[in-house]
């Protein structure tokens, strides 16, 4: 058996532990991680041989959440973990970013990192360790990486940073930002923040990447005492004797042929036909895949030269010029809201839709249980980019996308007391030419407003590009797809004009200096801007109504204890209000209750029976109800469904009743007021009272049957239906069976 290592660090409000030795031996390299008493298991595994007939290096990374880790059993009908969830996905995503730029160019042997949730004390966060331990793995195997990468969790407390802060605390912060990096550079961010300043993400980004700095020592420590020697692959490297013959045979063709084009359908398919008209020339002396990728590298030599010599993109532009922008609103009749959004050749229509609390999304995870009442989803069509193939539903790409678009805008959207809706937008991708995340963003912003939403701030996003060579550099604003596939850097950045809503940097190179980061953050705010204009010149501000077709929620609130009462046996009175007025329920434990429907008489009406039905009677209070059971000494009116009182025959009429049949017959609607209701919640009515127009003082003098009068009542059990009030069924009971169309939120 191996020996088992532990190494220690403070970290957080508590210690990071990385043991190797005693899990998983037959990786290449394998980690458990553990702050709090949450503990991932990392494994590093890498092919022996390179993968044939792929230009890209193949790795992959997998999370395996495993709900033992919190004490739960799945609740699907295997009891087993199903597909990884969105969550698990995103956290896939935040570990392959940092990683993908550290592995030697050219490697193209699978590698494969497995994530495996072992314990989660909902305290402390699995992502961080996820990079941590997906890196170390690396860093001690015998797997070329040139690592080591350590990461961090930055929140903001009354404007102080906290580094790798628990689940609570992250609560109240106005930052959550993630980075990774290595010694000497930030090379991986995802933020979101409550709109704070360029300034104060520069900050939080430079001290967070100081904070990590233990750990990249502890698994520097951990490759100098334990780690394996890295093995001898072969790596895939163009012969410059090819990279120079398709140089010479091209010249300024690339370069000609891209200034020629300003449309990216017309320069594709003319550097297709150069593309081909170089592999016919070079097929007998090198494979074609090589010079395909030779082709590329020629194309990529002199855009970038273009950029950095001639200060002109691939479309005619400078650095900071942004693309031309045309915005839209109330495009679709029956939809909620709608936005569309059209940057140069990028093309986005999003789609507001507003529902009832209850349709908000569950999240039933390791880290938290809770309830999503903002959705925002991405979808990218083969159509937009000019491709004939089916499409398979969204992958990792378009979670991600959408996940990103979702956390800028979160930050202002209302709350639930404000606007008490649950609100799903979707961005369609029309077109794609760079940059289709940030238009999400935008048109998300015109569809919100469009719906009448009122978000806090209006948001837009831009993403930023970055053009290295030696000590020459260019940032450009608002790239397109061939910069940013030729380029260095993707850099998202979202927000109002009062600052950063969300932010995302990816890189291929092996970090960024900070000045250059700062520089990037300053022109994306510039554009930021401008394109907030151009979008307020469309929608100037929420529209001060929903749509006619949305629905229309009214709140109110009962007492908890009432909740059962307004439910019913199996829901049967919440249905039958639901039937009855055309609306939709929804009641919270709290007492909450939320009623919508697309016309108002239905939930005025619908209320006014919920106030009925649930709220205490008190002396003085008029209803109309219904005579639900006739005696001789008076009669059963049904105030609402399960609360009934007794009108005394001396109390029936303005005269003497000698047969109370006679005056009122069962199934009659009659208005009665209360009198009295007893310790027992036992109710008095008088029927007299509202003819005679008397006050409940003169109605109790005048009641000439008393309060204990009145014969056998038999088998109503005094004037509630279903025996004395305090032993009808627990609220927990009347819950039970089909609940029909209302849902009680937990």
């Amino acid at each position: 058996m191996n020996d088992t290592h532990t190494f220690s660090i403070p970290f957080g409000d508590g210690t990071l532990t990385i043991e190797t030795g005693k899990l998983a031996g037959q990786a290449n390299g394998a980690v458990t991680v553990r702050h709090g008493d949450t503990v991932i298991l990392a494994t590093a595994t890498g092919a022996s041989t390179p993968r044939e007939g792929v230009d890209f290096f193949p790795l992959t990374v997998d999370y395996e959440e495993r709900l033992y880790a919190a004490g739960k059993i799945p609740g699907s009908f295997f009891k087993r973990e199903g597909r990884p969830g969105e969550q698990a996905i995103l956290l896939c995503r935040l570990t392959d970013r940092p990683l993908r730029p550290m592995f030697p160019k050219g490697f193209r042997n699978d590698v494969n990192i497995v994530i495996t949730a072992l314990s989660a004390d909902q305290e402390h966060y699995i992502d961080i360790l996820s990079i941590i331990g997906a890196s170390t793995a690396l860093t001690i195997s015998d797997i070329p990486f040139n690592g080591p990468v350590a990461a961090v969790r930055v929140g903001m407390l009354d404007g102080q940073l906290v580094f790798n802060p628990t689940s609570k605390q992250m609560d109240n912060s106005t930052l959550d930002l993630r980075l990774a990096g290595t010694k000497g550079a930030v090379i991986m961010v995802e933020a979101g923040a409550q709109e704070i300043s360029e300034e104060q993400m520069l900050d939080a980004l430079q001290k967070g990447h100081d904070a990590m700095q233990a750990v990249i020592e502890l698994q520097e420590k951990m490759r100098a005492e334990i780690g394996k020697a890295k093995k001898d692959f072969p790596l895939h490297i163009l012969s410059d004797e090819l990279k120079n013959a398709v140089a010479e045979k091209l010249g300024n063709r690339v370069t000609e042929t891209i200034k020629a084009s300003g449309v990216k359908s017309e320069r594709n398919e003319s550097l297709d036909a150069l593309k081909n008209e170089v592999i016919a020339a070079f097929k007998e002396q090198y494979p074609t895949p090589d010079v395909a990728e030779a082709f590329e590298y020629k194309v990529k030599t002199d855009l970038r030269a273009m950029i950095l010599n001639e200060n002109r993109r691939a479309d005619g532009r400078d650095y900071t010029t942004v693309r031309p922008i045309a915005c839209e609103t109330s495009l679709l009749p029956r939809a909620h809201g709608s936005g569309l959004f059209t940057r140069g050749e990028t093309q986005v229509l999003t789609i507001a839709t507003l529902g009832m609390p209850s349709e908000s999304q569950r999240i039933d995870s390791l880290s938290s249980e809770d309830e999503k009442r903002y959705m925002h989803h991405y979808n990218f069509p083969p159509y937009s980019v000019g491709e004939a193939r089916s499409s398979r539903g969204p992958g990792r790409r378009e979670i991600g996308h959408g996940a990103l678009a979702e956390r800028a805008l979160a930050e202002v959207i209302p709350d639930s007391k404000e606007f008490p809706y649950t609100i799903r937008v979707v961005s369609e991708v029309m077109s794609s030419n760079g940059s289709t995340s940030m238009a999400s963003v935008c048109g998300s912003t015109l569809a919100l407003m469009d719906a009448g939403v009122p978000i806090k701030s209006p948001v837009a996003g831009v993403a930023m590009g970055l053009i290295t060579e030696g000590d020459k550099h260019a940032v450009l604003t608002d790239i397109i797809g061939m910069e940013d596939f030729l380029g260095d850097m993707d850099f998202k950045v979202a927000g109002s004009a009062a600052g950063i809503t969300a932010m995302q940097l990816d890189l291929k190179l092996q970090g960024i200096a900070p000045d250059l980061l700062h520089k990037a953050m300053l022109q994306a705010k510039e554009a930021r801007l401008f394109i907030l204009g151009k979008m307020l010149d469309a929608i100037a501000e929420p529209r001060t109504d929903i749509s006619q077709y949305a629905p229309r929620i009214t709140v109110t609130k009962i007492d908890p204890e009432k909740i059962g009462a307004l439910i019913g046996p199996g829901g049967k009175n919440v249905r039958k209000l639901q039937e009855e007025f055309g609306v939709k329920i929804d009641i919270e434990e709290d007492g909450t209750v939320f009623v919508a429907s697309s016309t108002r008489e239905g939930t005025i009406m619908a209320m006014d029976r919920i106030r009925g039905m649930t709220e205490v009677p008190k002396p003085g209070n008029i209803y109309t109800g219904k005579v639900v059971r006739v005696e001789d000494y008076g009669v059963f009116v049904e105030l609402a469904p399960g609360l009934d009182g007794m009108v005394h025959v001396s109390q029936l009429a303005d005269f003497q009743v000698k047969n109370t049949r006679d005056v009122v017959k069962l199934g009659d609607e009659i208005m009665v007021m209360v009198t009295n209701v007893d310790e027992a919640g036992k109710i008095r009515l008088s029927r007299q009272a509202v003819l005679e127009g008397w006050t409940v003082e003169q109605a109790l003098e005048k009641d000439r049957g008393g309060r204990s009068g009145g014969g056998d009542r038999g088998g109503r059990g005094g004037y509630s239906r279903g025996g004395d009030r305090d032993r009808r069924p627990r609220r927990d009971d009347d819950r039970g069976g089909d609940r029909g169309g209302y849902r009680s939120r937990r």
